[in-house]
This record gives structure tokens, C-alpha cells and sequence, in this order.
């Protein structure tokens, strides 16, 4: 309603009610990482102008192994509110690293500075690492995070993650569903997928959702494919795993970059359009801080 704020979860809801075919009515979300260098910051900024342009209801920025990026999260999320005015921006977080205090006043900043909405995350382990370890006097798992942002800082909107192909340090694929639920009764608004590429495993993990009486929006992950060396390393890393047809079309352009680039963003645009027509109330497209791939998906699909 005109004058008020609509809540994250409510944005979602909204959407879902409109959808099979009403693909306008999408709530579409990108995720970026902090740049290493000015030069990529540089290059970011005119890839969040094209970005901004497809209308997104908001932008996310990550936040590095062990809060090692935090003051760039902040900062490349001042330059979104910069360069892309109007669009909402959401700042991920994880308890590595941090006690609840610095946990706390990271918030705090990133509320002063505009941030609506927060990616609550436990975050992976040190590489040279086995399991997660919280340090001293910090938070040991995703819900207790959810749970602090959720009574100190009520205003704002909460992400949380899902994984359609199991988390990989589940015992189970019901275990995972239960630790989302955990989540999910903590506080959080959305569960935004990790990427896939077999529009069925998300299908069937937003019935297992359901089924273990999560309510909550959930929100397909979408990482286009723009070179197939790239999303191998990634998919390795995620445990997402690559249908063979587009494995062996993409195998066939190995040395091809603009043949992998057609044969992967044509890939994501139909599995947009298929999640879309399922009732999925938006799409969150992991970008990779480039704009081209995303923004030809949304003006195909008319988002």
C-alpha cells in the first residue's frame, strides 16, 4: 500500500500470486562480490547501471572468508545506492570470525549506511579446516544469527540459504531441511537457493520444504553459464551437478568462448522460464559482478 513499507517476505508472496506468466511480476535480485582492485570497482559500477535497468528488487553484495571483505561489502553497496538509485541493497553475513558483538556493530553499521536486508549465512570453515569452529563469545550456527538480526534490528529483511543439492556437510538431505526450518522459525523472510541446473532438483526441494511446513518464499538460485571451466570449479565446490546434455553441449565448445556463452545463458533463460511458469516468485542470479548474461535473460523473458 502506497505510504507503507512492504516486507521482503510479502514482496515474494505478492509475486506468487501473480505468477504463471505474469513474468513481470518477478522479483529478480543479483548478487555481487567485492572487487579486488579499483579498476574492478570501476568496471562493477557500469555493470550495476546495466543491472539496474532490468529492475531488480534489490542487490546483494558478499561478504569474504572471515569478514576479510566486510568494509568493501559496505562499500561496493554504497556505490550500488550510488549508481543504481532506488534499488534496495542487502549485505551478506557470517559468524566466521566474528563474536556477537562485532556481529552486532557490523549490523549497526550497515543500517546507518542504508542496508534494508541482511543474507544471514554460518559461513564455511577456514580452508585448512575440518568443521566449523565459532570463535569465542561468537554464534556457531545460521539460525542463532537469523534469531539476533531478528530482535535487535527487526527492521530489517532477512535472507537465508537453501540447497537443493544438499549442503555438503549435511548428514542427509532431511537433515538439511530441518536445519533450514531452524532458520526459517528464527526469523528469516526468503530462502534463496544455491545455483543448479536441473530445474526438477529445485522442484523437489521446494516440495520438501513444504512438506516440512516451511512457509517461507523459496527463491531459485541462478548462476548462467558463461565459460564451462569456470562453473566446473564452481560446481565442484558447491556439489551442483551439470545434466549431462548441457555438459556435452558445453564439452563441444571448449574452445569456443562465445558458443559456451550462447549455449549457457541459453540454458539459464529457459530454466527462468520453466521456474517461472512452476509458480517460483522470482529469480536471485549469482552474476559474478558482469552484467551481460542477466540482463539478455530478462529482456527475453520480459522481467
Amino acid at each position: 500500500h502506497q505510504g507503507e513499507k512492504v516486507t521482503l517476505r510479502v514482496l515474494y508472496q505478492q509475486a506468487s500470486q501473480d505468477a504463471g506468466g505474469a513474468r513481470d511480476k518477478a522479483v529478480i535480485s543479483f548478487e555481487l562480490f567485492p572487487p579486488k582492485t579499483p579498476k574492478g570497482m570501476e568496471n562493477l559500477r557500469k555493470h550495476v547501471e546495466e543491472l539496474a535497468q532490468c529492475g531488480p528488487a534489490f542487490i546483494t553484495c558478499t561478504y569474504g572468508a572471515g569478514g576479510s571483505t566486510r568494509d568493501k561489502t559496505l562499500d561496493v553497496l554504497d556505490m550500488v545506492r550510488a549508481h543504481a538509485p532506488g534499488v534496495p541493497v542487502a549485505s551478506h553475513l557470517t559468524c566466521v570470525g566474528s563474536t556477537t558483538d562485532e556481529l552486532r556493530a557490523y549490523i549497526a553499521e550497515a543500517v546507518a549506511r542504508g542496508v534494508e536486508h541482511i543474507v544471514a549465512l554460518r559461513g564455511d570453515p577456514p580452508r585448512d579446516a575440518r568443521d566449523f569452529t565459532p570463535v569465542e563469545g561468537g554464534l556457531q550456527y545460521g539460525n542463532e544469527l537469523v534469531a539476533l538480526i531478528r530482535e535487535e534490528f527487526p527492521e530489517l529483511g532477512i535472507l537465508v540459504a537453501g540447497y537443493p543439492d544438499t549442503h555438503p556437510e549435511a548428514a542427509s538431505p532431511e537433515a538439511d531441511i530441518r536445519y533450514l526450518k531452524q532458520k526459517i522459525d528464527a526469523g528469516a523472510d526468503v530462502v534463496a537457493t544455491q545455483l543448479f541446473y536441473d530445474n526438477a532438483v529445485f522442484l523437489d526441494f521446494r516440495d520438501r520444504c513444504e512438506a516440512a511446513g516451511i512457509t517461507a518464499p523459496i527463491v531459485p538460485g541462478i548462476l548462467p553459464i558463461t565459460s564451462f571451466a569456470q562453473v566446473k570449479r564452481i560446481t565442484s565446490l558447491c556439489g551442483a551437478a551439470l545434466p549431462a546434455d548441457l555438459a556435452e553441449k558445453l564439452e563441444a565448445c571448449k574452445d569456443d568462448e562465445a558458443c559456451q556463452f550462447a549455449a549457457g545463458v541459453g540454458h539459464a533463460t529457459e530454466q527462468v522460464r520453466a521456474l517461472l511458469d512452476a509458480g517460483a516468485p522470482g529469480v536471485h542470479f549469482y552474476v559474478l559482478n558482469k552484467s551481460t548474461a542477466a540482463a539478455m535473460i530478462c529482456k527475453e523473458l520480459s522481467l
